[in-house]
């Protein structure tokens, strides 16, 4: 079996009523997630390209976060109008969809205090 070419995770986290950082699955990530593999199958790309689910990617502050690997793309806001531009542009042409992006310095994650040549060398 081949390998995906592209996979797309949806966070589709879901939190309590109230809660104040609200939640992608509040905002539309279940129905995103369902037009991105409706839209895939349209286009005939299902077994090349995946749309999955994602628990919190911890962008929450960015509505519904969509991130296209291998690409490290990661985008936010995405809304169901959306779809139809990231699967045509992004997956099909291989051309990000810059409106959406998340520039790096906003996303949440860390950069690796080291490389891992060097985390290697810790180990042992």
């Amino acid at each position: 079996m081949a390998k995906f070419k592209r996979q797309l995770f949806v966070c589709e986290n879901s939190r309590p009523p109230g809660h104040p950082r609200g939640c992608c699955a509040d905002r539309g990530g279940v129905e995103i997630r369902q037009l991105l593999k409706d839209g895939l199958q349209m286009r005939g790309l299902k077994g090349y390209v995946r749309a999955s689910s994602a628990g919190c990617l911890d962008q929450c502050a960015r509505g519904v976060t969509v991130v296209v690997y291998p690409d490290d793309v990661w985008y936010g806001n995405v809304k169901p109008d959306d779809v139809a531009e990231i699967l045509d542009r992004h997956v099909l042409k291989g051309e990000v969809v810059q409106r959406l992006v998340i520039p790096d310095h906003q996303l949440t994650g860390r950069e690796r205090p080291f490389t891992p040549d060097e985390m290697a060398e810790g180990e042992g």
